[in-house]
């Protein structure tokens, strides 16, 4: 096996990972880690994020984020984080490709609407589908469902936001990560390794600021409205200041990768602080704190929130987002209703999988199904199956 250099003492360690669900012999070129990330991006499910959006539907244009480049915007500063720290980068990497794999079309829209209508069938979490994706629903290989992955990157995944058991925790443990913690206990009341909370923050970093691009360029706001949202309007004013008449498209691109920049330096120096204030000297010590690793100052935090409430106000709320959703939820809706009923509709091995009308194994098949639709998809689904006009 060929081991990362670098590595510092409290970074996961692919020659002591431990292991798969279902054993298999090592790589003589590939740690355990970068297999896990090679099955990923082979999997079916990652090719589906192309078509699957972040605020707007795909057919609003080519140029904004789906869930496959807000992925690989997340790797790349995953890496770059994990580098700095000296984390392994490919379990980093493999944590950011993974995490979006659970969504559904239709973003945040699809997955509050596919929730509402599980409510009486245990409801609906795209994290808690991911779990199912990587364990069950992608079947490729001959001696498993699923991916079988290794026990970091499954860990990294259900817990990329912290403990999912223990004082304060007041939603119970999705039933996928339930069943499977029984086979290959995850450590639910736990944080995950250093790797995985890396990959969460780079999350934030990569979304906030795509989505301040996709609400420029979809006119949802202009660059004067954040004027007073702190960090992001002090660097648009000062890239304008150094570049007089710069054009707006470069204006943007330029002040959003210095946003980018200060936001991950930030993250580096404030984790190196709590590492070396914590002084962790493995990966397992870093599961056994109280607190997360990696962070952002409190300085960053509030710039964080003041953006994401900008953010919240000025482009999730805005009409015509909320007119995409409102559509979502009804294509949502109609779509469920139909297979919960009439699973018979359901495809041949989808059906096959089925139990009879308004059973919670249908429910559940249902779901399985309407989660792994692209945008596209689920439209012309809807199409097919409840417009009734037959051209001459």
């Amino acid at each position: 096996m060929i081991r990362p250099l670098g590595l510092a003492p409290y970074a996961s360690k692919p020659e002591e990972s431990r292991g798969r669900l279902h054993p298999e012999s090592e790589h003589v070129f590939r740690s355990p880690f970068q297999r896990d990330r090679d099955r990923i991006v082979h999997s079916t499910a990652f090719r589906r994020l192309t078509h699957k959006t972040q605020v707007f539907v795909y057919h609003e244009g080519d140029h904004y984020r789906t869930r496959l480049t807000h992925s690989l915007e997340v790797a790349q500063i995953a890496r770059t984080v994990a580098r700095a720290l000296g984390l392994d980068e490919d379990l980093a990497e493999t944590l950011a490709l993974a995490h979006d794999l659970g969504h559904t079309p239709f973003g945040h829209a699809g997955e509050e609407a596919l929730n509402a209508e599980m409510a009486d069938f245990g409801g609906f979490s795209h994290n808690d589908q991911t779990l199912r994706i990587l364990t069950r629903l992608e079947r490729r290989y001959a001696e498993f469902d699923g991916l079988n992955l290794t026990w970091e990157t499954l860990e990294g995944t259900v817990k990329h936001n912290g403990p999912l058991r223990g004082p304060g925790i007041g939603r119970p443990v999705p039933p996928t990560v339930e069943e499977y913690d029984r086979l290959h206990p995850l450590g639910l009341d736990t944080f995950a390794g250093a790797e995985a909370q890396v990959a969460a923050l780079a999350d934030d970093i990569a979304y906030n600021n795509h989505d301040i691009d996709d609400g420029l360029r979809a006119g949802l706001f202009a660059v004067a409205d954040l004027a007073e949202v702190p960090l992001v309007g002090p660097v648009f004013r000062a890239v304008a200041e150094r570049y007089l008449g710069i054009e707006e498209p470069r204006l943007i691109h330029e002040s959003i990768r210095r946003v980018i920049d200060h936001m991950v330096g930030d993250l580096i120096a404030e984790t190196r602080s709590r590492l070396a204030d914590s002084g962790v000297q493995s990966a397992a010590a870093v599961r056994a704190l109280k607190a997360p690793v990696a962070a952002f100052s409190a300085e960053m935090r509030r710039n964080d929130r003041a953006l994401k409430d900008f953010l919240f106000e000025r482009m999730y709320r805005h009409y015509r987002v909320n007119r995409m959703s409102s559509k979502a939820r009804r294509v949502i809706h109609d779509l469920f209703g139909l297979y919960l009923a009439e699973p018979e509709c359901l495809p041949g091995e989808w059906r096959s999988l089925a139990a009879g009308p308004d059973d919670p194994q249908t429910a559940r098949v249902a779901a399985d199904y309407l989660a792994g639709m692209t945008d596209r998809y689920a439209l012309d689904e809807h199409h097919r199956l409840f417009d009734t006009y037959v051209p001459t």
